[in-house]
Parts: C-alpha cells; sequence; structure tokens
C-alpha cells in the first residue's frame, strides 16, 4: 500500500501518544475523513474499528480527553487469540489446507467455506473463535474472498493451430477477391418481459426500473434468440432475433435475411460466401440440416457456400463475440427486454467508435425442432470436403443458378 506523506506524518504522531490519545487522534481523523472514514484509518492504523468507534464515541459526548483515569501501559489489554490459545493457529491453517487441497475426509470439503462455518469447526475442536477472529486471521495468512476464473479450456484438438492457421487463410483469399466474409453465431437466448437485465445505467437518484422479483419464464413473453452475422469487411453487423427454436433451418435462414438487407447490395458480383461458424449448435460441423439447408440456400443464391468451422472448445475466438455480441450486451446492459420490438431496437442501436453498426430484424417464424435429415437427403448436397480437415472445411456448390 502506497502511504501518502500526510498519512506517514500521522503515523509518525501516532507513535507518540499514549493509548487514549491515540483512539482520540484517529477518532478525529476517521471523522474528517466523513463516509469510510473509519475503515480508512483501521487500514492505515492498524487500530481495530471498535476502537475507533469508541474514540468517536467519546469526542461526540465531549467527555474528559485529558488524561485523567489509568492508562493502559503498551502491551497491556486482552490477548490476541493465537497468543492465548497456542493450537489455535495450528488448527485454522490445518482446516485451509484441507479445502484448498481438496481433502475429500474433510469436514468442510463440502460445505460453504464461510468465516462462520469456519469459526463453528474451530470451536468443535476446542479451539472457541468468532467469525471475525477468522476472518482478521485467515488476511494475515494471505487467504481472500476470490470466484471461480475461467482458464481450465479442456484437452484441445492436436489439429487445433492448424485449423486456426487454415481459417486465416481462407479469410485473406476472400477478403482479396472483395467477397463476403461472415463470422456466424447464436447468441445467448434472452427471456422477454419485465426481467432484471445485468448492469447499470444512468436514471434520476431514486427512480429505479422496477421488474419482476421472480423470473419465472410464465411472467414474460417468451424468448428472444438472436442469431448474427457480422462482416468482417464491412465491419457490419446483422441479427436475426428468433421467437421459436435456434434451429438449422433458423440459422441458415438468418444468412438469407443477411444477404437481403445486405449482401446483394454490397457484394452483387460475388460468385462465392465464406461462413467462420463454431463447431457445435445450429451450425455446428456434424449437423446435417445445417448442411441441407446451405444448399437450398447456394442453390437460391447461385453462390459457392464455402465454412470453416472453428474446432472444439474455441468459440471465443469467433471475431463475432468479441466485436459485435460484446458490443450489444454493453449497449442493453441495465435495460430490462420488456418487449421483442425492444430486443430488436436495443440490437439495431449498437454503434462503436470503431464504425460498427448492426441492423436487426424479428423472425416470428416457428422453426420446427427434431426434423430427420435422411440419407437420401444428405445425397443431394453438393458437398467438397477441403483437403485440409474436411471434417470442418467444406463448401456446398449450388447444383443451378438463378437468375
Amino acid at each position: 500500500m502506497v502511504v501518502e506523506p500526510s498519512e506517514q506524518f500521522l503515523l509518525k504522531v501516532l507513535d507518540t501518544l499514549n493509548e487514549a490519545q491515540a483512539r482520540w487522534y484517529v477518532a478525529r481523523e476517521a471523522l474528517a475523513r466523513g463516509r469510510g472514514g473509519v475503515q480508512a484509518m483501521h487500514e492505515l492504523t492498524g487500530l481495530s474499528r471498535p476502537t475507533i468507534l469508541k474514540g468517536m464515541r467519546e469526542l461526540r459526548e465531549h467527555k474528559e480527553l485529558l488524561a485523567s483515569g489509568r492508562i493502559r501501559q503498551p502491551g497491556g489489554g486482552r490477548k490476541r487469540l493465537e497468543q492465548a490459545d497456542p493450537g489455535f493457529e495450528r488448527a485454522i491453517e490445518h482446516i485451509m489446507e484441507e479445502n484448498t487441497a481438496g481433502d475429500p475426509m474433510s469436514l468442510l470439503r463440502w460445505t460453504n467455506k464461510s468465516t462462520a462455518t469456519i469459526a463453528g469447526e474451530l470451536t468443535r475442536q476446542g479451539h472457541p473463535a468468532s467469525d471475525e477472529t477468522v476472518r482478521r486471521r485467515l488476511r494475515e495468512l494471505g487467504y481472500s474472498l476470490q470466484g471461480n476464473v475461467k482458464t481450465l479450456e479442456g484437452e484441445s484438438p492436436i489439429e487445433r493451430d492448424a485449423q486456426f492457421r487454415y481459417i486465416n487463410g481462407q479469410v485473406k483469399r476472400f477478403l482479396r477477391r472483395r467477397a463476403p466474409v461472415l463470422s456466424v453465431d447464436t447468441k445467448k437466448k434472452e427471456r422477454v418481459g419485465a426481467f432484471k437485465n445485468s448492469g447499470k445505467t444512468w436514471r434520476p437518484r431514486g427512480d429505479p426500473v422496477e421488474v419482476n422479483i421472480y423470473d419465472y419464464p410464465s411472467l414474460g413473453l417468451g424468448t428472444a434468440i438472436p442469431y448474427g452475422a457480422y462482416d468482417l469487411q464491412r465491419n457490419e453487423g446483422f441479427v436475426n432475433v428468433g421467437v421459436s427454436h435456434d434451429t438449422a433451418e433458423f440459422a441458415v435462414e438468418s444468412v438469407r435475411r443477411w444477404w437481403k438487407f445486405f449482401g446483394r447490395r454490397h457484394y452483387l458480383q460475388a460468385t462465392a460466401l465464406l461462413l467462420c461458424a463454431d463447431g457445435g449448435g445450429s451450425n455446428g460441423s456434424r449437423n446435417r440440416a445445417w448442411k441441407f439447408h446451405l444448399q437450398q440456400l447456394a442453390d437460391e443464391l447461385g453462390l459457392d457456400v464455402t465454412v470453416c468451422h472453428y474446432p472444439p472448445g474455441t468459440s471465443k475466438w469467433n471475431k463475432i463475440e468479441h466485436r459485435m455480441f460484446s458490443f450489444i450486451s454493453l449497449n442493453w446492459k441495465g435495460q430490462p427486454l420488456v418487449s421483442y420490438e425492444t430486443v430488436v431496437n436495443l440490437i439495431g442501436s449498437t454503434r462503436t467508435q470503431t464504425g460498427l453498426r448492426v441492423k436487426a430484424t424479428l423472425d416470428s417464424r416457428e422453426y420446427e425442432v427434431g426434423v430427420k435429415i435422411t440419407d437420401q437427403d444428405m445425397d443431394r448436397v453438393n458437398l467438397r470436403p477441403h483437403r485440409t480437415h474436411p471434417q470442418w472445411n467444406y463448401t456446398i456448390a449450388p447444383h443451378h443458378v438463378i437468375t
């Protein structure tokens, strides 16, 4: 912790005072600092909060502040628990070692390891302690409250890096030809209704937006399913907001709508389209319906549709995630998605300083789930696997061109 010169002076003065004078001096500083002053002085001087509060109480009550009574000698007062109970130190360290190492025999292994729970276990072992004492000692031992951190990706396919390089090469090749390159994916589904939406937004003080206490689906209008297409070349996005199911047919329809609103206007001379997609979900590499409906799209547009899938477990590298979806989430943070119109308008108003523009439409069509694509259906798909990782890279050529 960096100590300011004024705080260094305060600590020097504190060293010259007796117990009562130090209490009053620190209490006066805490009062002068206002809100948060007690915590700040506690962290700076090491005096306990109850001691500082006692000094503040004495100052406010105008008690005789000169040393008229007994002043405790240095080192006096109640001893710390770890000094009075030599076994306390080892007991708390043993409990934390068991849980940190994941000992399955530990009594606290499968409980909420709060300071109150640890204090109860210490008391059971013959070392009575309060949760505040446990909290103080844990901090001194270098522990702090921490959440989970997403760092474990699991085993990666051995072809992962090679596939990334191949996707990069395909993207560059299409961009050089000024052919469209789309990063596609489904954003997280959202409940539509007066539900709490994470984040905060500026509003008049004391006038928050009121939403439902409970998140029961019956209290809402349904589910919004945003399927996005991000144009890498133009830094332009399109989102098709579905209302039924995230199926392969819905995913392909979203690409079709992108072509209707943007593609045919900006890529009139294009003969091919590149889609960079995740390896699973409605546009998964093993999804027969995805390829079947892409064939229909290729026939309608008269375009070769090339698809490059990201390897399993690498969806965060899909460009649409951090170039479009993240900004949509920022744009509607703290805004309850009370209607489908609200969802479409908030997505469509997403802007960035780098020039990103997004258009959104509502797709009220009902998409059927569980539709089987037969072997005969797949035989009609004009699929050309690539030599490099054919399970992830392929081109679907049109059977005929529609003029």
